[in-house]
């Protein structure tokens, strides 16, 4: 049989499976009990989607195939073992990991959001991140306090 008719793995076709690790953040993994559920499940999905994967009979395309899950399986394992489970917070007299914090902001929209973990945050369903820059601004703060954010003024009206 002719070269020209077998399927050889060539340098190129490998290199178009390999994906870059996403990236993982310096922050402190903190996450909530459901954040940690969330990780655990994507992680289990992952792994399901590589072990189907590794049923493609074709070389090429079972790499293909393959190329995303591997990436997330690397990032949600390093997620789960390195997750800090943080409980809710027993006190609302500031803000902190886990509370609900409502603000008034400078052009008078109020909003409510928890603060959740990296991996966590659905600003639509109203859930932000801890590193965020608005949330950062309002950790350790108590009602009635007012912080700058991006030039913008932010009054805290209850945390729960």
């Amino acid at each position: 049989m002719s070269v020209a008719f077998t399927k050889e793995d060539s340098a190129e076709t490998a290199s178009e499976t390999l994906l870059p690790n996403r990236p993982v953040s310096h922050h402190p993994n903190l996450v909530t009990e459901a954040g940690l559920k969330a990780l655990e499940l994507q992680l289990h999905q992952a792994r399901e989607a590589y072990e189907t994967a590794q049923k493609t009979e074709d070389v090429n395309e079972r790499r293909r195939q393959a190329a995303i899950p591997l990436r997330d399986l690397g990032y949600f394992v390093a997620r789960v073992r390195t997750a800090q489970v943080i409980i809710n917070p027993t006190s609302t007299d500031i803000v902190a990991f886990g509370s609900t914090v409502t603000f008034k902001r400078g052009d008078g929209r109020v909003q409510k959001y928890r603060i959740v973990g990296e991996d966590e945050p659905d600003p639509k369903a109203g859930s932000i991140s801890f590193v965020s820059p608005v949330v950062r601004s309002l950790m350790g703060k108590a009602v009635g306090d007012k912080v700058g954010s991006s030039g913008q003024t932010l009054e805290i009206i209850s945390i729960s």
